[in-house]
């Protein structure tokens, strides 16, 4: 016999972990899709084609997907709003889908770009329902918790792809076949498709729409028969939405936004800005096996970033596991500080010629770091730092400069680069990491204050 219980208030269950699931995939899909195109761009510069890729076309190519993120998540978050979850929750997969088969079936410039900003643009759209219907439907006391875990997914993405890269490169894929790399990202899109057919809408937002038989029987059919959902005013929101765009940067709200917006752009930069370009990058530091040449260094690259990548998740189980006790703010702080020390020790391993191990280790604290903090909690601190008549406005805004600064990072690394060569990358990444850390100190004191959570 089931006992009918809010879903607030509901005890954690298999049912909460499957939905958990299946709606992160887009955190896993997006971070492959920045790999991956990180790993496709050294491959199309060894293919000797008809196109050349500069290093203001790598930066390109690489940010297109960040952009099409960028211009998805809010504006399918507002065409969701107004038409539902459920369809939105459908249509971004098979737009990862399309995109990844333009990518592969026609390998043109036009066309690479094209596919990987479709790509985004799905990926993008998920960011915001993916998180809408975790932090909508899970326990309250747990919900802070998978909001975080399901961040922590892309950590999956980074690694995966790299290593199914890596794996295939050394199976004897071709540089000409570097377009069969998203075949991956278009299998992610199809599996996410057809785990999303059988579903059911958002129970708050159908709640909200005065929809509350149609809620019941979508709790009920999420996570299981004695799911209630809760109740939701739907004046409450109007009253938000139309306060959140006058007062956001007026009086503290303005230094809630440069608390949550720079720090987020700050730590795009490290994750997007080094995660996408990591195989150039290693290759410019020279720690992939000076010997091999062609596709044997691109192999030794990928191979190098496989495994930095396989550290982002110890990174974010870390944070998790002290997301509950440390002040975010302290974190993220920390964070910062303790990555730019990783650039530190990478600048000085490559400048004095260092074994490879030290710059294997300088990179591991640098994902370790920026993954056990700023990436794990600009994700988080939003939602708890805005009243609630700003609460949308706010996170909005956070996440628009978090995308702003992942394709600044992302296209300015390859111009950096090739002005100033990996030397110069180094010290833009560390001054960029003490900027965020710095913010976050001067900030935290007042912006978030005492409690590990404001939600408490």
């Amino acid at each position: 016999m089931n006992t009918a219980v809010p879903i607030p208030q509901m005890r954690l269950t298999r049912r909460h972990f499957r939905l958990w699931a299946i709606a992160s995939a887009e955190q896993i899909i997006g971070a492959a899709l920045s790999t991956l195109a990180g790993i496709a761009i050294p491959m199309i510069q060894i293919t000797g084609g008809a196109w050349h890729l500069n290093s203001f076309m790598q930066g390109l190519t690489g940010a297109m997907g960040l952009l099409g993120i960028a211009i998805g998540s809010p504006l399918i978050g507002r065409l969701s709003d107004r038409q539902g979850y459920l369809r939105w929750f459908r249509i971004c997969p098979l737009l990862i889908l399309a995109g990844s088969l333009l990518v592969w079936l026609c390998p043109q410039l036009w066309a690479m770009l094209t596919g990987l900003f479709i790509i985004g643009f799905g990926v993008g759209g998920g960011y915001t329902l993916d998180s809408d219907y975790i932090s909508e439907t899970m326990p309250a006391r747990w919900r802070q918790m998978m909001v975080g875990a399901a961040k922590a997914t892309c950590s999956l993405g980074f690694a995966g792809a790299a290593g199914l890269a890596w794996w295939w490169i050394k199976s004897g894929l071709q540089p000409d076949h570097w377009n069969y790399l998203f075949t991956i990202t278009g299998a992610l899109g199809l599996i996410t498709l057809l785990l999303r057919i059988d579903w059911a809408g958002s129970p708050s937002w159908l709640m909200a729409h005065g929809r509350r038989s149609d809620a019941i029987v979508a709790a009920r059919r999420l996570l299981g028969p004695g799911a209630i959902p809760q109740e939701v005013s739907h004046k409450q929101t109007d009253n938000a939405t139309s306060a959140g765009s006058t007062s956001l940067f007026r009086g503290k709200n303005l230094l809630r936004v440069i608390f949550s917006g720079a720090t987020w752009a700050c730590e795009g930069v490290g994750v997007y800005g080094v995660g996408v370009f990591m195989p150039l990058i290693i290759l410019a530091l020279g720690i992939d096996h000076s010997d091999a040449q062609g596709m044997g260094k691109v192999l030794n690259s990928v191979e190098m970033t496989t495994l930095v990548n396989s550290c982002i998740l110890p990174g974010f189980i870390i944070g998790l596991l002290i997301l509950r006790h440390i002040n975010h703010g302290k974190m993220m702080t920390a964070g910062f500080l303790v990555s730019a020390a990783g650039m530190a020790l990478l600048l000085w391993a490559y400048s004095c010629h260092l074994p490879v191990w030290v710059s294997v280790a300088a990179f591991i604290i640098f994902e370790m770091a920026l993954n056990a903090g700023p990436h794990l909690v600009t994700f988080i601190i939003p939602s708890q730092i805005y009243p609630l008549a700003d609460r949308g406005a706010g996170t909005g805004m956070a996440a628009s400069c978090g995308k702003i600064g992942a394709i600044a990072g992302v296209f300015l690394m390859p111009v950096l680069l090739d002005a100033g060569g990996i030397t110069l990358v180094l010290w833009v990444c560390i001054g960029i990491m003490l900027l965020g850390g710095l913010i976050s100190l001067i900030l935290t004191p007042v912006v978030l204050p005492d409690s590990p959570s404001a939600s408490k």
